[in-house]
């Protein structure tokens, strides 16, 4: 017989294992079913626990009742006494991949800027079943299908925790009804237009008519997917060897290996780098123009928002480019910190005794970040002669689509310092004078 103290010791079960005492969680809170029987469990044991709960919103704006959700997840957490905050985010930008798909990428990219210990998210069984069938339906590969698991860890991050994952939605619903909690119905959860609907609200009750148990064998089935894709990892990490330098992936590993396995290199490779899996057609292309095309052609194989080329032997997997200003110029003035839009990453600016280039020196005159231009050089060490920026490029093996986009330094009208390459030797800070470092984050 469900009862919902035997339903919260159930998850209280399964979860204390996983959360040290004192860490820090957010939940994503949408305001639905799910998130706010996963808010109330968690607010019920957090304190036997020492756990510091807080919760976020991602205000999509898609619905004309967003802002009334808002509202609804502000009261609910300060009766709870829970920290709320707000995210708002704009869909639009992202609409060419659907609603859909554009809202879930906007909140995982919230999700992924909280500074905690563990988000924790509220899919559950039936989540998890239907992911795997749209995942087949769309010819997915074992990782694609692989289980959701209840803990993600993030080296260098948070961790992702699905508490509710191994219950189903008639659980939760009941555990809802039985302590009279309260919660917003999506109306968009109704329109069958939306593939994850449409099994949900065609397909799966005439399953569950033939094979009444199909979420307990569905839900194993993802868990097996889940231990081969972690078989094939180990292969591909063996497979790799010394070949994963950085970001790149020496082209001749795969040449080495058969067909299907340099595939799963390729796959293994991609999915390091944070990039999204290709269809099959797409990693053969990728294959075969990274192993067969001539030394010195330019490869280049666009899947979605992404590219990988190869560039002196090495894959490399990046976002496709996007236009900049070619006239950008910014002064630095003893910031810490500058973004640098060309290659979407921040200039960081530290003080060093002793070494990086002279503040002294750059006293001179005022300093400016510029683009390349043509005809720069720079003297890299005190012992070597005056060198073209190109011949130093090549030289540091800077791939060609980056060679543009690199901040240069420059005090008036004198370059001092290619960012993440060389400093003019003539403006190296010795002794224990004060120096100042510049890196790419």
């Amino acid at each position: 017989m469900f009862t919902p103290s035997h339903f919260a010791e159930r998850i209280t079960a399964r979860i204390v294992p996983l959360v040290p005492a004192n860490s820090s969680i957010v939940v994503g809170l949408s305001g639905g079913l799910d998130s706010v029987v996963l808010l109330h469990l968690l607010s019920d044991i957090s304190e036997s626990f020492s756990w510091r709960l807080s919760s976020v919103h991602v205000h999509h704006g898609i619905s004309p009742k967003a802002d009334d959700w808002a509202e609804f997840c502000s009261a609910l957490c300060a009766r709870l006494r829970i920290p709320l905050h707000i995210e708002h985010v704009d869909i639009a930008p992202l609409r060419e991949h659907g609603i859909e798909a554009a809202a879930r990428k906007l909140r995982h990219a919230v999700f992924a800027r909280q500074t905690c210990d563990f988000v924790a998210l509220a899919h559950h069984a039936d989540d998890q079943v239907e992911t795997l069938l749209l995942q087949l339906l769309r010819g997915a590969g074992i990782r694609g299908a692989a289980a959701m698991p209840m803990l993600a860890e993030r080296v260098g991050s948070h961790s992702l925790l699905r508490p509710l994952l191994f219950c189903s939605r008639k659980e939760i619903l009941a555990y809802a009804e039985e302590r009279g909690l309260q919660w917003i119905d999506d109306e968009s959860n109704a329109d069958d237009g939306y593939p994850r609907n449409y099994l949900r609200h065609c397909v799966l009750p005439v399953l569950e008519r033939g094979f009444p148990a199909y979420r307990d064998t569905l839900v194993r089935s993802t868990r097996h997917l889940a231990e081969a894709s972690e078989l094939l990892d180990q292969l591909a990490g063996q497979d790799a060897g010394l070949a994963l330098e950085g970001n790149t992936l020496q082209v001749a590993a795969l040449k080495m290996l058969s067909p299907i396995r340099a595939k799963n290199l390729l796959r293994y490779f991609l999915h390091a780098q944070g990039a999204p899996l290709p269809r099959s057609t797409q990693i053969e292309e990728m294959l075969r123009q990274l192993c067969e095309a001539r030394q010195d052609a330019a490869v280049s194989v666009r899947y979605g928002d992404f590219q990988v080329r190869r560039y002196r032997g090495r894959a490399y997997v990046l976002p496709l480019e996007t236009e900049f200003d070619r006239d950008l110029i910014l002064a630095w003035q003893g910031e810490s910190m500058l973004e640098w839009p060309p290659l979407h990453t921040r200039l960081h600016f530290s003080s060093s005794a002793g070494s990086g280039l002279s503040l002294r020196k750059l006293q001179r005159a005022p300093l400016t970040l510029r683009l390349r231009r043509g005809s720069e050089s720079l003297r890299p060490n005190p012992t070597a002669s005056k060198r073209t920026l190109k011949n130093l490029l090549q030289q540091h093996d800077i791939p060609p689509w980056n060679r543009e986009r690199l901040p240069l330094l420059f005090c008036g009208e004198e370059l001092v310092c290619v960012v993440g390459v060389a400093m003019e030797a003539d403006y190296l800070a010795s002794g224990n004078e004060e120096g100042v470092l510049v890196s790419c984050e």
